[in-house]
C-alpha cells in the first residue's frame, strides 16, 4: 500500500475519530462523571470494538449487510434500542465520583466493544474505509493494514473526549450543572439516531 493511501486512510480515521457520535458523547460524559482513569477501559473497548468492526467489515460482513436488508434492520434497531439505554444511564447520572465503589460505573470494556457493533457511525466508518481503500489485489493485507492504522489513530483521538470530560470536572461539581450537563449529553446521543430513522 502507498504512503500517500495511508496517509489518506490516517486523516479519514482522524475526521472520523475526533468527531462528534455516540461513543465520543459517551466518553465525554464517563470522563465527567468517573475521570479518565475509570473511563480507560471504554476508550480501549471503542478503539478494540470499532477494529473488529472494520475487520468484519473488510472480510465479508459488509457484503452479507448488502445482501440481506432485514439483517441491516436488525442491527439498527439493536442500536437505537442499546444507545436509549445508554443515554437514560447518562441522564440519571447525578454526582461526580471519584468513588470507585460508587454504583454508577462507567462502560465496561466489553461493554463499549460491544456498542460498536450496533453503533451507526462506526459501520458507517468501516463500510466507507473498506469501500475507499482496500485493495482488490492483496485484499486480507489492505483490510489488516487499514484496521490498524484506524486502530493507531483511533485509540488517542477518542482518548481527547475523555480528557475534555476531565476538564469540566471541577465545572461540573455543581448537582445542578452536573445534572442539565448529564441529560444535555443524553439528548445529544439520542440525537446520532437521526441517520437511523431516514
Amino acid at each position: 500500500m502507498a504512503y500517500e493511501t495511508i496517509l489518506a486512510i490516517a486523516l479519514f480515521s482522524l475526521v472520523g475519530s475526533v468527531s462528534p457520535g455516540p461513543s465520543n458523547f459517551m466518553l465525554l460524559a464517563s470522563g465527567t462523571n468517573f475521570g479518565f482513569r475509570r473511563t480507560v477501559p471504554q476508550i480501549l473497548g471503542i478503539t478494540i470494538g470499532f477494529s473488529s468492526v472494520l475487520l468484519a467489515v473488510g472480510f465479508g460482513l459488509g457484503a452479507l449487510l448488502t445482501a440481506y436488508p432485514p439483517l441491516g434492520l436488525m442491527l439498527k434497531i439493536a442500536g437505537g434500542a442499546y444507545l436509549l439505554t445508554l443515554a437514560w444511564r447518562i441522564a440519571m447520572s447525578r454526582s461526580v465520583s471519584s468513588d470507585s465503589a460508587s454504583a454508577a460505573r462507567p462502560l465496561t470494556f466489553l461493554e463499549s466493544a460491544a456498542f460498536q457493533w450496533v453503533n451507526p457511525k462506526a459501520w458507517v466508518g468501516a463500510l466507507t474505509a473498506m469501500a475507499a481503500y482496500a485493495s482488490a489485489e492483496n485484499p486480507f493485507v489492505s483490510v489488516v493494514l487499514i484496521t490498524l492504522v484506524v486502530a493507531v489513530v483511533n485509540l488517542p483521538s477518542v482518548a481527547v473526549w475523555a480528557g475534555f470530560g476531565v476538564a469540566l470536572r471541577q465545572f461540573l461539581s455543581d448537582p445542578a450543572r452536573l445534572k442539565w450537563f448529564n441529560i444535555v449529553m443524553a439528548l445529544l446521543l439520542v440525537a446520532t439516531l437521526w441517520p437511523l430513522l431516514k
